[in-house]
C-alpha cells in the first residue's frame, strides 16, 4: 500500500510503498476512504510531542470501511464504515480505566503516533476504539469530527457542565480552526452566545465565525465586549491563558483543550482569584465519542473542509501551519 510516513521528526512525510497491515485478534484492518488533518500531527511532526513510534504513518481522524477481521470476536462486520479517533487502545484494568477516565490510562496508545494511523491507503485499529458514523456526513466531513470534534466536544462539557458558578451563556473560543468551527455550532444549538477570537487582523475566519452564529468576533489582542462564563483554548498559544482568564467572570473556567502548548507565561494572582479555574483536556473516551456523534447526528454540523490527496500530505500540513485553512484539512487516498 501507499502511505505517507515520518521518519525523522522535523522533515517532511515521505511517501513510501509498504506493506498491507495484517489485523490481529480484536483489530480491524480499515480501507481508509479520509483523514483528517490535526494540529497534533504538527506537533509531532515538529518533534513537540517526544515518544513517537518511528517510521510512523500520522493521522488519527480516519473514516474507512472494514475491510478485513482479525481473529476474536467482533461487532463490526466487513464493509461497515466506521471512523478511528486518536485514543487507540487501553489496558481496561488500570484505576483509570475502572473509573471512567480511560483518556488518562498511563499504558494507552493513540492513533497516529504510538501506532500508524490514516496516512494511508489501508489501517489497522482495535475494533473497540472505532464509532460508526452518523449517515448525514459523507467521508471527507466525518473525519474532522473524529478529533477537532471529539476532543473539543469533552473540553466544551467540562467548561458547561462544572458543578459551580452558574450557567455558562456567554463561551470564548480562543483559535478558529477545525475545532472551534464545530463547537461554536454546537454552542450555538445550545441556547449559548459565542465570542470568537482569532489571530489579530484575521478578518476571514472573524467572517466564518459570524457565518456560523458567533455574537462576536475578533482578535485575540481585543477585549471580550462582555465577561465570559468560559473559554475554551484551541490555539496552542500559552500567552492565551492570562489573556482568557481576564476574559472569563468570577467562577469561570478556562479549558485549555490542545495536547501541546507553548510555555505559559508568568501572571498575577488576581487573574485566578475569585474561584476562576484553568484546567487542560486530555485525550478522550469512548463514551465522549459516542455522545458527540450522537449529538452531531441531532444536531447538523456545517463542516469547512479542504481535499487534498495522500501524496500532498505535505502541503495540507503546511497550509495548517500557515492558517491558510478554512475549517479542516482532509487526506483522501486514491
Amino acid at each position: 500500500m501507499r502511505a505517507m510516513v515520518l521518519e525523522t521528526p522535523g522533515r517532511a512525510l515521505r511517501p513510501v510503498d509498504v506493506p498491507r497491515p495484517v489485523p490481529r485478534e480484536g483489530e480491524i484492518l480499515l480501507r481508509v476512504a479520509a483523514c483528517g488533518v490535526c494540529r497534533t500531527d504538527l506537533h509531532i511532526l515538529d518533534g513537540d510531542l517526544r515518544d513517537p513510534v518511528l517510521p510512523l504513518v500520522l493521522g488519527h481522524e480516519v473514516v474507512g470501511r472494514v475491510e478485513a477481521l482479525g481473529s476474536g470476536d467482533s461487532s463490526l462486520a466487513i464493509g461497515a464504515r466506521v471512523g478511528v479517533p486518536w485514543l487507540g487502545w487501553t489496558c481496561g484494568t488500570c484505576p483509570y480505566c475502572r473509573a471512567g477516565a480511560e483518556n488518562l490510562c498511563p499504558r494507552a496508545t493513540f492513533t497516529g503516533y504510538t501506532r500508524n494511523g490514516g496516512y494511508a491507503e489501508y489501517a489497522v485499529a482495535d475494533a473497540r476504539f472505532c464509532f460508526p458514523l452518523p449517515s448525514a456526513y459523507d467521508d471527507v466531513r466525518a473525519a474532522p469530527l473524529l478529533c477537532a470534534g471529539l476532543i473539543g466536544y469533552r473540553a466544551y462539557r467540562l467548561a458547561v457542565e462544572r458543578p459551580f458558578g452558574g450557567d455558562v451563556a456567554r463561551l470564548g473560543l480562543y483559535g478558529f480552526g477545525a475545532a472551534a468551527h464545530l463547537l461554536a455550532q454546537v454552542a450555538v444549538a445550545d441556547g449559548r452566545a459565542v465570542y470568537a477570537f482569532t489571530r489579530p487582523g484575521d478578518h476571514e475566519a472573524q467572517g466564518h465565525a459570524r457565518v456560523l452564529g458567533a455574537t462576536w468576533a475578533g482578535g485575540s489582542d481585543e477585549s471580550a465586549p462582555a465577561p465570559l462564563d468560559a473559554a475554551l483554548l484551541f490555539a496552542p498559544v500559552g500567552a492565551l491563558v492570562p489573556a482568557a482568564l481576564g476574559a472569563v467572570r468570577p467562577g469561570g473556567v478556562v479549558v485549555c483543550a490542545g495536547i501541546h502548548m507553548s510555555d505559559i507565561p508568568a501572571f498575577p494572582y488576581a487573574l485566578l482569584w475569585q474561584e476562576r479555574v484553568v484546567r487542560s483536556v486530555a485525550n478522550l473516551t469512548r463514551a465522549d465519542g459516542e455522545a458527540f456523534l450522537a449529538r452531531s447526528a441531532l444536531v447538523p454540523l456545517h463542516v469547512d473542509t479542504s481535499r487534498y490527496t495522500l501524496e500532498d500530505a505535505n502541503t495540507a500540513l503546511a497550509d495548517l501551519r500557515g492558517g491558510r485553512l478554512r475549517g479542516a484539512a482532509v487526506v483522501v487516498p486514491g
